[in-house]
């Protein structure tokens, strides 16, 4: 994981372990999280939220890539990046 979400994934991870789904439960942080996300206190909940939100801007970063939207701009009459048009090998 980039190391942007690194700091919201061990606050959650820290916020889970305090929990009471965690502590007087006795039940293990990921089935808090998978199963009784309305139990957990509104921090956990908050952290979650921007955990997922941290790891889907940034999946959507390189998935797009850092020319996202630019195609035309990248690609001139000599193929991607200059680097001149696919030719067959045989």
């Amino acid at each position: 994981m980039s190391s942007s979400c690194s700091a919201l994934l061990g606050a959650l991870k820290a916020c889970l372990l305090e929990s009471d789904c965690v502590q007087k439960h006795g039940r293990l942080p990921s089935e808090c999280l998978k199963h009784h996300t309305d139990e957990l206190p509104e921090a956990c909940q908050n952290l979650r939220k921007a955990t997922y939100e941290c790891k889907r801007n940034m999946d959507g970063k390189i998935e797009r890539g850092p020319l996202a939207g630019h195609a035309e701009e990248v690609q001139g009459e000599h193929g991607w990046h200059g680097w001149g048009k696919t030719e067959k090998l045989m």
